[in-house]
């Protein structure tokens, strides 16, 4: 995953988790990354029109940044739940942030269509609607 989807992904989380601004040294625990890194990462981000950031508060996700967000995250959850009830791997959350930026929406699509339940209903669906967004796994990557 880039790095700009792996925070976009742990903010879109950490805002249905509590209010925003999300603090920029939450972020950096989310992304397993240093508070200065994730600063510097969401300064771009803000740059490039993704997010907010207040002084001394955090950021915020721009609608721009929300709509890419929630996109990467029903990526990252189809592709958990493929890992988790298909392939059976234990590291299922781990590996779909590590892949959910990579793919397209469409192959996103067609993975959830595959894993649609007997009722015409994809699961994933029903857990977002009941849950919320899943929670990020913190992951160390030397891949920045």
């Amino acid at each position: 995953m880039t790095r700009t989807a792996r925070y976009l992904l742990a903010l879109y989380i950490a805002e249905h988790r509590s209010s925003p601004p999300i603090p920029s040294g939450r972020i950096a625990e989310l992304v397993d990354r240093s508070p200065a890194a994730a600063t510097e990462m969401l300064q771009r981000l803000e740059t490039d029109g993704l997010v907010d950031l207040e002084a001394y508060r955090g950021a915020t996700l721009t609608d721009d940044g929300l709509e890419r967000a929630a996109d990467l995250h029903g990526t990252y959850v189809a592709l958990s739940w493929f890992f988790r009830d298909v392939l059976d791997l234990d590291a299922h959350e781990h590996e779909a942030m590590e892949m959910a930026g990579l793919l397209s929406a469409e192959v996103a699509d067609r993975l959830v269509h595959l894993l649609v339940d007997g009722n015409g209903r994809p699961d994933v669906d029903a857990r977002l609607d009941a849950d919320g967004p899943l929670d990020l796994p913190t992951l160390s990557t030397s891949r920045e």
